[in-house]
């Protein structure tokens, strides 16, 4: 019997419904835990010329390099200046596509880690419609409030 394979198994189901939140604009947004490595505060960030508007440019997280999104500009939101509860999500971009590695976004702030059950999941409206919707992948219900839950592959591709 292989318990490393029923070991992973069990910790995938552990972390299928969760999710962590963040603030944009007075809009919660979610990530799925499993593609979160960490969060860290506001750092140094060097521009890096020629990238995407929404690319802010790279930091050296302990040794690291790590490019860092700006949530916002990737939304069309206007700008807000930093304040302490901005931070850095660092994201495992690998899991979403190959040779990514890891990436920062910077989002308003942080809120909490969510669990979402499946049957508290619906897809967005529009794809009911069948508009595009460029970036929410679904739409989670925690009691009375709403997450938008990110399609990180299409939230991460530059077209």
């Amino acid at each position: 019997m292989d318990t490393d394979l029923n070991m992973e198994s069990r910790v995938d189901d552990t972390i299928k419904d969760q999710y962590l939140t963040f603030a944009i604009d007075n809009e919660d947004y979610g990530v799925g835990i499993s593609n979160v490595k960490e969060i860290v505060g506001m750092d140094t960030i060097t521009k890096v010329p020629e990238m995407p508007d929404f690319v802010e440019g790279i930091i050296n997280l302990r040794g690291e390099l790590i490019g860092v999104l700006d949530v916002r500009k990737r939304f069309n939101i206007p700008p807000k200046e930093y304040d302490e509860e901005t931070c850095i999500i660092v994201i495992i971009a690998d899991k979403v596509e190959e040779g990514l590695g890891k990436l920062g976004f910077i989002v308003d702030a942080v809120r909490e880690t969510a669990i979402i059950p499946e049957d508290k999941i619906s897809p967005p409206p529009n794809a009911r419609l069948r508009s595009v919707n460029q970036f929410i992948r679904n739409i989670g219900r925690v009691g009375d409030e709403i997450k938008l839950l990110l399609d990180l592959e299409k939230f991460l591709a530059q077209d």
